[in-house]
């Protein structure tokens, strides 16, 4: 049955008919409009933060004050609420100019502008409604220099478990360029995240979030997903997800060990100390499939067929898929992600790209340059 999940009476209706015990909140609206605080209010056992403690993906300006506050290592930034003011503040940066809408873009609103002119366009087009309600503020940060990594750790507001890490490709195009997307694929784990780095990320990151969003009254349960640049004076913090995220949450699925509905019971119920995160000492990549179109207008209703895509061992995730007359087509832009494991990226890129060949979908691409820097670096060894 179709359900509302912005209709929150219906949704705790719903789970109340079905004897649910456990609502998982992916998406990022959801949380941020406060579903679990109304199934919370209910009785129901949710992972997911509650609409405050999202704030640390709904406002990228709450997320920057809080570190601040928390002396959590980032980028340099201005909070901006107006085109003036924006334009003004762009005197204190250098470029490239990073500029992000405050608020939700899906995975869309952030900007690098080379000159200052493209950073005045750019700014004009947030302020104008370009990124809808997201653009109402906006935050100028410095461009950090480094390289992007992906961390993850669940915590019932108290304690953290660490949950692995992961490397994604944003841009549309294959060599990492063309515009910014919620993610074209990825890989887990990042190798250059290395054990030292996971544990400064833990202590210089997360354990002050976690530790700040309790102390001042919004403890946050749930998966931190922390987006990471690896900078010459170590780990700083990008951003924050609420959510496992796609393409990450793909690859961090196809190598857990445990059972996942019971890691999230005990999030759930604040029983997450003593609580442990198994990974198979094993690569996994996917290559996100998407409509042609995007990250603009996607084309919907392309006919798709997997064939034998899983029969070497790989795994079609249906991202943005439907049936018509019982022929699946494309319903997204982001449309399938082409999951495979080996024991190195280059093993596991060959797998996942095998897999994405046996696929018919003629109104689909895909970016055919997944894991490049490790499969290189791996080379080289």
């Amino acid at each position: 049955m179709a359900l509302d999940v912005t209709d929150h009476a219906a949704v705790i209706a719903f789970c109340a008919e079905r004897d649910i015990a456990l609502v998982v909140i992916g998406p990022e609206a959801p949380l941020v409009d406060g579903l679990s605080d109304a199934l919370r209010a209910a009785h129901v056992p949710v992972f997911g933060p509650s609409q405050a403690a999202a704030q640390l993906e709904g406002s990228k300006g709450f997320t920057k004050d809080l570190c601040a506050r928390a002396g959590i290592p980032t980028a340099g930034y201005v909070r901006t609420a107006s085109l003036a003011d924006a334009r003004a503040a762009l005197a204190r940066f250098q470029p490239p100019y990073v500029l992000k809408a405050d608020g939700l873009a899906a995975g869309k609103g952030v900007v690098i502008a080379e000159t200052l002119a493209d950073a005045e366009e750019a700014l004009a087009d947030m302020f104008g409604g370009g990124f809808g309600g997201a653009g109402a503020q906006v935050v100028i940060e410095e461009f950090m220099q480094g390289e992007e990594a992906s961390f993850f750790a669940l915590t019932d507001g108290t304690a953290i478990v660490p949950f692995g890490s992961a490397q994604d490709h944003k841009r549309v195009d294959d060599g990492d360029v063309g515009p910014n997307t919620g993610g074209m694929g990825a890989y887990s784990p990042a190798p250059v995240l290395t054990p030292e780095l996971q544990a400064r990320v833990m202590a210089e990151i997360i354990e002050p979030t976690v530790r700040t969003m309790r102390e001042e009254g919004n403890p946050y349960q749930g998966v931190l997903f922390a987006g990471l640049m690896l900078t010459a004076e170590g780990p700083k913090l990008i951003e924050y997800n609420a959510r496992f995220g796609d393409p990450e949450c793909q690859v961090l699925m196809m190598r857990l060990e445990n059972d996942l509905v019971a890691i999230m019971l005990a999030c759930a119920k604040g029983e997450l100390a003593g609580t442990e995160v198994a990974l198979r000492d094993q690569t996994a990549l996917t290559v996100v499939m998407a409509a042609k179109g995007y990250p603009g207008t996607p084309d919907k209703g392309g006919a798709i067929a997997l064939n034998d895509a899983e029969a070497d061992g790989a795994k079609v995730f249906h991202a943005g898929t439907a049936l018509k007359d019982g022929a699946l087509v494309a319903n997204g832009g982001r449309v399938l992600n082409v999951t495979a494991t080996g024991a190195s990226v280059t093993e596991a890129q060959a797998k996942a790209y095998a897999a994405v060949d046996r696929i018919t979908f003629p109104s689909g691409f895909c970016r055919r340059d997944i894991g490049w820097r490790e499969v290189a670096r791996e080379a080289s060894t």
